[in-house]
């Protein structure tokens, strides 16, 4: 199918036109009909000879007050017939439909001259064929016709035959964007809205979305041309059948969206053409689709301004857009969308430096460049812009722009150095803190930076320097732990009481570095001993009658309840010993256990360690 909208000033004959084209009455209120003026949108078709194409027209009013209406039905058209009277020439209505093409960027028509068995339809052809071609519809072909005679209807049908063999097939898998030109209700189904739709697929069962909230509705039923359909591309006019919660309150101007595809714009940054920006209204009425809505304008540059929309829609890069004043006192400019998601202006000069960013914008959609420009932004959203993802995601969804990736590479390495320099009791920078330092929304981020670096490492949620992470603790904490090394070497599970940590000066966070380096062992709040001396206990623990006690334990370790207790429970913990009940435990066995591995001279980081065997009743020396 393709889908025309009529176009020219008021009483030129436009629905008689199409009446005789199709058969078919575009003037749907018995009003309309009795004053002979069309006041709505009207709805006609035809085929376009035996085996063609549908062509369908979108009717519109040409009197001056029902310009906004006008606008809604040529908004989401991509072609036009344009109509002039041979008896009246060119007229204010049309200079003003003209201009309304002219700002959407519409390039393709027909000019039909009308009522030529009343008047000469040369010198209005001449003028008419002039005028269009200054603007973006370009030299057009022109038929003189009478719809009360039927002269010229052939002719006028094999140009549209042409024109319609000219309009580009959209993408059927397009992100679905109706807008709606009426929305009514049918006893027994329920709520029914129409619109052209330009591009996409709609299917019975379908989930769509509102473009102002969350509301979810259901397509019931499809039809097209009054034929019920099960599936409908664009561009068609469309009839669909709803049902959900708030279908009832549908209405022109609204619009119905392929869910988690479009996200919803109030403020826009366009490229102004038709008049200087300088010269627009501060507040204005934005047209686009079906949807009218009042903005207010803050101009930029010469011929680029920020929008700030009373309510928000749905927009993409390059969409094309009418600007007007309410009452029509002035010609409607168009505008081009550049960004639907600009940066907020709160510096001095921010709105200089913004308009110099714009001039170099084209309004067509560019993935590279949007990258460079964000530097970082989600795959979804940068889709919801309607610009293609120019590379893979780094982590998750997350795009990166090469060269703000390498920058970022250089500060994490920069403030991962500095945390150690500062720090050197907790060398290693938290990944929460890296991510707040780097200004990142996502830690995945983080760890994607880290993974690219070779001097970085990760452990237990912190970054280190491939230098920093081993044992490298400051000289005093070092003397600390190499006497308490000592005092674990002749009793090895005897671990510092608190008061000799005081004395030693290893207080918690001193500790903590050197557990952290690698250089003792944390049982317990407080309690340390040697790297390894859980799979020497579990050895120790091996030679014992099985089950045993915590007593029975004790006196094989050689050491202390306070230690017992807590080396027991972080042996449970490991996997070498497991409870038999309230009083007893017992060395886990079988292949891979880490008992049987401690057993057999591998501790539980694959090591070897083999300890000597000896008598648990033997004291150490």
């Amino acid at each position: 199918m393709r889908v025309l909208a009529t176009a020219g000033h008021v009483d030129h004959g436009k629905s008689a036109l199409v009446r005789a084209l199709t058969g078919m009455e575009p003037d749907r209120h018995l009003e309309e009909r009795r004053r002979g003026l069309t006041l709505d949108l009207g709805f006609v078709w035809t085929r376009l000879g035996p085996d063609g194409d549908h062509l369908a027209f979108v009717d519109v009013p040409g009197h001056e007050r029902f310009v906004p209406t006008m606008l809604a039905g040529v908004g989401p058209v991509p072609a036009v017939l344009f109509v002039v009277a041979a008896d009246q020439g060119w007229q204010p209505q049309s200079e003003e439909h003209l201009a309304v093409l002219d700002a959407l960027g519409v390039r393709h028509a027909v000019l039909a001259v009308t009522r030529s068995d009343l008047a000469d339809p040369e010198p209005v052809r001449a003028d008419a064929v002039e005028r269009l071609a200054r603007t973006s519809l370009g030299k057009v072909p022109a038929v003189a016709v009478s719809a009360l005679t039927g002269a010229g209807l052939d002719a006028l049908r094999r140009e549209l035959e042409l024109l319609a063999g000219e309009l580009a097939d959209p993408d059927p898998d397009a992100d679905v964007r109706l807008w709606l030109d009426r929305a009514f209700t049918v006893r027994g189904h329920g709520t029914v809205v129409t619109g052209t739709l330009g591009a996409g697929t709609l299917r019975a069962g379908d989930r769509l979305v509102t473009g102002d909230g969350p509301r979810v509705l259901r397509v019931r039923g499809l039809q097209t041309l009054h034929e019920e359909r099960t599936a409908v591309g664009g561009v068609a006019r469309v009839a669909v059948n709803l049902h959900g919660q708030g279908a009832d309150d549908l209405r022109r101007g609204q619009v119905l969206l392929t869910p988690d595809c479009w996200s919803r714009s109030d403020v826009l940054d366009v490229r102004v053409t038709g008049e200087p920006v300088a010269r627009l209204p501060r507040s204005v009425t934005l047209h686009i689709g079906t949807a009218a809505v009042p903005v207010t304008v803050r101009p930029l540059g010469d011929d680029t301004a920020r929008l700030t929309l009373a309510r928000g829609l749905p927009l993409r890069v390059g969409d094309r857009a009418v600007l007007r004043e309410p009452g029509g006192g002035r010609t409607p400019c168009g505008a081009t969308v550049l960004d639907v998601r600009p940066p907020r202006l709160t510096r001095r000069g921010a709105g200089r430096a913004r308009a110099a960013e714009l001039a170099a914008l084209t309004g067509r959609p560019d993935g590279a460049g949007e990258l460079r420009r964000r530097r970082l932004i989600r795959r979804a959203d940068l889709l919801a812009m309607g610009v293609l993802a120019p590379a893979e995601p780094v982590a998750g969804d997350w795009l990166v722009d090469d060269a703000h990736w390498i920058a970022l590479r250089d500060r994490l390495a920069a403030e991962v150095q500095r945390h150690a320099k500062e720090d050197p009791l907790e060398p290693g920078l938290p990944t929460e803190a890296a991510r707040r330092l780097l200004g990142l929304p996502d830690r995945a981020l983080v760890d994607a930076l880290a993974g690219t670096m070779p001097r970085l490492r990760t452990r237990q949620g912190r970054l280190y320097t491939a230098d920093s992470i081993g044992p490298d603790l400051p000289r005093p904490v070092r003397a600390a732990v190499d006497a308490v090394r000592q005092d674990l070497a002749r009793a090895p599970f005897r671990a510092p009481e608190a008061g000799r940590l005081v004395q030693l000066g290893l207080n918690r966070r001193a500790l903590a570095a050197a557990v952290t380096a690698g250089a003792l062992l944390r049982i317990a709040d407080g309690i340390v001993l040697l790297p390894g001396a859980d799979a020497e206990a579990a050895a120790e623990l091996r030679a014992l009658p099985q089950p045993f006690t915590l007593s029975a334990a004790r006196r094989a370790l050689d050491t202390t309840r306070r230690v017992a207790v807590p080396l027991l429970e972080f042996l449970d913990a490991r996997g070498y010993t497991e409870r038999v009940d309230d009083q007893r435990r017992r060395c886990r066995t079988g292949e891979g256990s880490p008992c049987t591995d401690a057993v057999n001279g591998v501790d539980g980081d694959g090591r070897e360690s083999n300890p000597p065997a000896r008598d648990p009743r033997t004291p150490r020396f």
